[in-house]
């Protein structure tokens, strides 16, 4: 039987002088598709430096585990896990070949340098990534002439470039325009249907592709709701989550939010 991709049983955090979770819990199972949605300041971001082991729960106060294990550093779990932040789009240079980038996931660094050296097997990994992420064509581009879209499904191949059982998307269509976020989720998407498992991390409801099964609501670091997305993602739920009355329609797969309408 497979480890949970993570596991955090009954543990408490603490940021400063600020409590972020009290006895939290949660478990994501290997290949899971699953979103962590919540406003801003419902602890998603905490809950990501636990996984990358930025930060650290109390000791002795509950478990803590990746894979199993309570010790690692994501260096090591980069063939398991594959990220993809906005921000990483900003730690590559312009004039970098935007298919170097790819490369440079296979050893867990940002930029190339003259000693680095690949075969012709891993050659072929980044290859196999990037025609999974719809940016084969782009290849022999620089960094710098991509648009943002392109940019980011670059950053998607990366993560891929080590077939990883998990991908972990934190906030991915941050600064895209509509066309650059569609590209993105729609590779998501497929993805998902192949058997990769994924966890989005995101504020906006509207970016939970149809695949997605499960659904964490999240709320000042408490877990409001967990479960199938369709008995998650409800008029509720969503207006106790976010502190204003929602409406909700579902459209092939899709959550649409509006505000309601007072009568």
């Amino acid at each position: 039987m497979e480890a949970p991709v993570f596991e955090l049983g009954g543990i408490t955090v603490w940021r400063g002088d600020r409590k972020v979770f009290d006895d939290f819990s949660l478990q994501v199972e290997s290949r899971e598709r699953v979103a962590i949605l919540g406003p801003n300041g419902a602890g998603k971001s905490t809950l990501l430096s636990l996984i990358s082991g930025d930060i650290h729960p109390v000791a002795d106060e509950g478990h803590c585990r990746i894979f199993g294990e309570d010790q690692w550093s994501l260096y090591d779990l980069r063939e398991r896990i594959g990220l993809v932040t906005a921000e990483q789009q900003g730690l590559f240079d312009d004039d970098e070949l935007a298919s170097d980038i790819v490369l440079t996931g296979l050893h867990g660094v940002h930029g190339m340098t003259h000693s680095q050296t690949y075969t012709d097997a891993e050659r072929r990994k980044a290859w196999k990534a990037m025609k999974q992420a719809g940016v084969e064509s782009l290849v022999w581009r620089d960094y710098g002439e991509l648009s943002s879209g392109e940019r980011r499904r670059f950053l998607l191949a990366r993560a891929l470039v080590h077939e990883p059982e998990m991908l972990i998307l934190d906030e991915p269509t941050t600064s895209l325009d509509l066309p650059g976020a569609w590209a993105f989720m729609s590779v998501v998407g497929q993805l998902m249907q192949k058997g990769t498992g994924v966890l989005l991390v995101t504020h906006d409801v509207r970016e939970i592709p149809p695949e997605i099964d499960r659904v964490v609501l999240m709320q000042e670091g408490r877990v409001l709701a967990d479960g199938k997305k369709r008995e998650v993602l409800t008029p509720d739920s969503l207006s106790l989550c976010y502190g204003v009355k929602l409406r909700v329609n579902w459209r092939d797969g899709l959550c649409e939010v509006r505000p309601a309408v007072e009568s």
